[in-house]
């Protein structure tokens, strides 16, 4: 495992800027990050804050599920982040994060829409996903059907919080942040159209840099 120690030292940089950007406080939330150099990932244990995680107290897990010898209880996402792995290739890092304003909408059992350029871009769309049948927090079960699509990079967990994935652990962060950035935005929008008596129609329309190059050709 070559690339153990600067794997372990990007997830901590990524836990840090998490934290210090309030995405994530406290112990919940958890990030993981492929290894190259084995069938395996690093993943932040259950009951450590993101603003705690050392290269003494991360956890290394096979993709077959095995844990290499830990004092630290893995995370109870486990499961899901293993199955995001298994099931795409292109996913070499996950950042699962509780952020306040993205939380609030996947509590309101509402979509956060996509409705900046960056977002329409660089996401295109994030799901939301329903709790497991039995009420409890989602599983691989609910997730990992949703990320077969593979234009899916982002989604948000009802009741639970958001998940970004990216070929790297920046880009997955960034597509953390970007999901809070977007339901802030998302909430001042529908508050100031509310109070100004806008209804949808009256909102501007948006799209991608594309769509708008093709509507002035056509």
């Amino acid at each position: 495992m070559y690339d153990l120690n600067d794997k372990k030292d990007a997830l901590i940089a990524a836990a840090k800027r998490c934290f210090e950007l309030r995405l994530q406080t406290n112990a919940g939330g958890n990030l993981s990050v492929r290894l190259e150099s084995a069938d395996a990932i690093v993943i932040k244990p259950s009951g450590i804050g993101f603003n705690e995680c050392t290269r003494e107290n991360l956890q290394v897990v096979h993709l077959n599920g095995t844990i290499e010898p830990s004092p630290h209880k893995p995370s109870k996402d486990l499961d899901f982040h293993l199955d995001l792995y298994r099931i795409r290739a292109d996913i070499n890092a996950v950042v699962h994060c509780h952020s306040p304003w993205a939380t609030g909408y996947a509590s309101a059992g509402i979509e956060i829409p996509c409705l900046t350029v960056q977002t329409i871009e660089k996401i295109g769309r994030m799901p939301l996903i329903p709790l497991s049948p039995q009420g409890g927090p989602q599983t691989e079960k609910e997730i990992s059907p949703v990320f077969q699509d593979p234009k899916i990079v982002a989604a948000v967990l009802a009741n639970h919080g958001t998940i970004g994935v990216g070929s790297t652990l920046m880009k997955a962060q960034y597509l953390a942040e970007i999901i809070e950035e977007t339901a802030h935005i998302a909430y001042v929008r529908d508050t100031l159209a509310a109070a100004h008596g806008l209804r949808e129609h009256d909102l501007p329309r948006y799209g991608t840099a594309k769509e708008a190059s093709q509507a002035q050709t056509a």
